[in-house]
């Protein structure tokens, strides 16, 4: 996603970062469900997150001033804020935003959690991306799932590649769903009316993370198993702000790439050049190995060939050959 300056994106791997600043406002503040909850996120999206722990007044739907402020000072285009409230306990809520502005939100529910301590197996190192699986219909059709679908994805991305070993995936993140309700499973129904469905109606959303183990199979690829390694979580889906149409169009907006440049692959074929997806244009430059004792470095005296050692042994020589009148107008002089 790109900015108005045409170089900014939504999501990038140095400047998403998850900011969880506790809420204390009158009966506004974070228990220990949400605390552990926090922390656990943050090991996963380690070292692409920073952490708020001061108690603020935070209230995104009613007022996103603070939020917008944040962003603009920390450079993060992400943001996830927990609360606790009599009415809507360990609550966690996804702000997105664009622009400096807020673009969308989403708040869920923690109906269950399990920490990774709890799970005795090895854990996944930090600053892998993890492997995302979805398995639901309704991240496709139903927009409220949409919409978490489109947060969590842009939470775990991390640094886009092209290819990756099958020995750097370390770790899955799979999200999953309980049991449609049978007024959600007509497509027709979840594209008219899904929006207007009651949250409580709206079935729970389970997030497992696994490391994967590669075990022998006999042939040249491996058997992949998976190891639960924590955290894991139950949500409910409960408020949200969706996106405004025209701000949600200029997000998701990208520059048009030249047609030879499409049709070339964008660029990988030319040699040493290549266009991302974003249509910026990049180089690559080959420097032939230097010698660096001919760098030219500062001038200073004690850097001077033979200063030092050589030339007061020079003059210990000198001083021997002369008589001692020359010795004598020698040390006057000094």
């Amino acid at each position: 996603m790109r900015g108005q300056n045409g170089r900014w994106r939504l999501v990038s791997p140095k400047k998403s970062r998850m900011l969880a600043p506790p809420s204390s406002y009158g009966e506004r503040h974070t228990g220990d469900v949400v605390n552990n909850v926090m922390k656990e996120l943050m090991a996963l999206k380690r070292p692409n997150a920073i952490s708020f722990s001061k108690k603020n007044a935070v209230r995104p739907f009613e007022d996103a001033t603070s939020l917008e402020f944040w962003s603009q000072k920390n450079d993060a285009s992400l943001f996830v804020v927990g609360q606790t409230t009599k009415k809507r306990p360990n609550g966690l809520t996804f702000v997105r935003t664009f622009d400096g502005k807020v673009l969308d939100m989403c708040e869920v529910g923690i109906e269950n959690f399990v920490s990774m301590n709890e799970f005795k197996t090895p854990k996944a190192a930090p600053g892998h991306k993890p492997m995302m699986h979805f398995a639901s219909e309704l991240f496709d059709t139903h927009p409220r799932f949409i919409q978490l679908k489109s947060l969590l994805m842009d939470f775990f991305n991390g640094e886009v590649v092209d290819q990756i070993h099958l020995t750097g995936l370390e770790h899955v993140i799979s999200i999953t769903l309980a049991p449609t309700p049978d007024s959600l499973t007509s497509t027709s129904m979840a594209l008219d009316g899904a929006d207007q469905t009651d949250a409580k109606n709206l079935p729970k959303v389970h997030i497992r993370a696994y490391t994967t183990k590669l075990l022998a199979s006999g042939v040249r690829t491996p058997r992949v198993e998976l190891v639960p390694m924590g955290p894991s979580l139950d949500l409910a889906l409960r408020r949200h702000q969706p996106a405004d149409a025209e701000v949600w169009k200029m997000a998701m907006k990208r520059p048009k790439m030249k047609k030879q440049d499409v049709e070339k692959g964008l660029g990988k074929k030319r040699k040493n050049l290549e266009v991302d997806e974003m249509g910026d244009l990049r180089g690559r430059l080959h420097v032939a190995k230097q010698d660096l004792g001919k760098l030219q470095t500062r001038k200073m005296k004690g850097l001077k060939k033979g200063f030092g050692g050589a030339e007061s042994d020079a003059d210990e020589e000198d001083e021997e050959d002369a008589g001692p009148k020359q010795k004598r107008q020698r040390a006057d002089s000094l």
